[in-house]
């Protein structure tokens, strides 16, 4: 049975959670889908300290906070993994997940990003058994040891300081001699007592003893010196990709993946928006995402109202 709504919302994040309350608010009939748990990656998030309202807050306690505002006006959360998604005769969408089918007058897509994987040896024999992407989910099992965290950008200083509070020891591998990290963030890393830096370095496989990770192998990218070093954990952060494969078929990503939008959060094909992560930008923020968020909400709310004069 298809469940009909004026907006399906794919995605619950920031971005999904507060186009979810604009557009209910609006008096819109609205679905939220998501393949985990609402607040995406905030729940992943130590403290958040740029969100307005809050000097410093829990990205946990956020999701929860968004998330009660997002259905206040009864905009409604389902889990499902979005698979397909096809325009009817009619001009409404067809959104098939794995667990139901969706008809609605337009769609917002909310998907945000996930971490890049180094692409090495060991990467994926040692996930979850001292690989990991989540400083904040599985930096508790190593207090007392050595960890290696690779990234030299805002995801990796921030959590390479993060864990320096619960670890022996971080060593944060780099393979450029300059942090691409926000000055704020360098400054708080450089001033701990236990984070060291190595520079112009690339990991080039994780070793293990087939049950955990024991060290890392490194070549310095300058000198060609190879080198291994002990560690117990290895954090990756080397960047984000789009979670676009719901709208592969759509045409409206650019060539690496990211959603292209204009201003006004809308893509080339009309009824369908994206808003956050997801979109082709430069700054991806909770903020910019509760910003475009705004914006979805609002114009998905003239665009159910321009259907409506139409059929007048």
């Amino acid at each position: 049975m298809t469940e009909k709504f004026d907006v399906v919302i794919i995605g619950a994040g920031p971005g999904g959670m507060t186009a979810a309350t604009y557009a209910s608010r609006a008096n819109l009939s609205v679905v939220m889908l998501d393949r985990g748990i609402y607040g995406g990656q905030m729940n992943n998030t130590a403290e958040v300290e740029n969100y307005p309202g809050y000097s410093s807050i829990m990205g946990a306690d956020l999701s929860e906070k968004m998330y009660a505002s997002s259905t206040q006006f009864g905009a409604e959360y389902q889990f499902g993994t979005v698979q397909h998604i096809e325009v009817n005769e009619d001009k409404t969408w067809h959104v098939v997940t794995d667990m139901n089918d969706y008809q609605a007058n337009s769609v917002i897509v909310a998907t945000g990003s996930e971490y890049k994987k180094l692409g090495i040896p060991g990467e994926l024999d040692y996930a979850g058994r001292g690989v990991s992407y989540c400083a904040v989910c599985d930096g508790a099992f190593f207090k007392g040891q050595e960890v290696v965290v690779v990234g030299g950008g805002d995801s990796a200083i921030e959590e390479a300081t993060y864990l320096a509070g619960i670890v022996d020891h971080v060593t944060v591998v780099h393979r450029q001699d300059t942090l691409k990290a926000q000055q704020i963030l360098q400054k708080r890393a450089f001033a701990a007592d236990n984070i060291d830096f190595i520079w112009n370095t690339e990991v080039q496989t994780i070793n293990g003893d087939d049950k955990k990770v024991e060290s890392v192998t490194l070549k310095n990218n300058q000198t060609g010196e190879i080198t291994e070093h002990a560690t117990a954990g290895v954090f990756i952060y080397i960047g984000l990709l789009p979670v676009t494969e719901s709208v592969a078929d759509l045409a409206i990503t650019d060539q690496e993946g990211w959603i292209e939008t204009n201003d006004q959060m809308e893509t080339r094909l009309p009824g369908i928006f994206a808003i956050g992560d997801v979109r082709k930008k430069h700054l991806r923020q909770i903020t910019t995402a509760v910003g475009d968020a705004a914006i979805a909400g609002q114009n998905a709310y003239a665009y159910n109202e321009s259907l409506k004069s139409n059929d007048e």
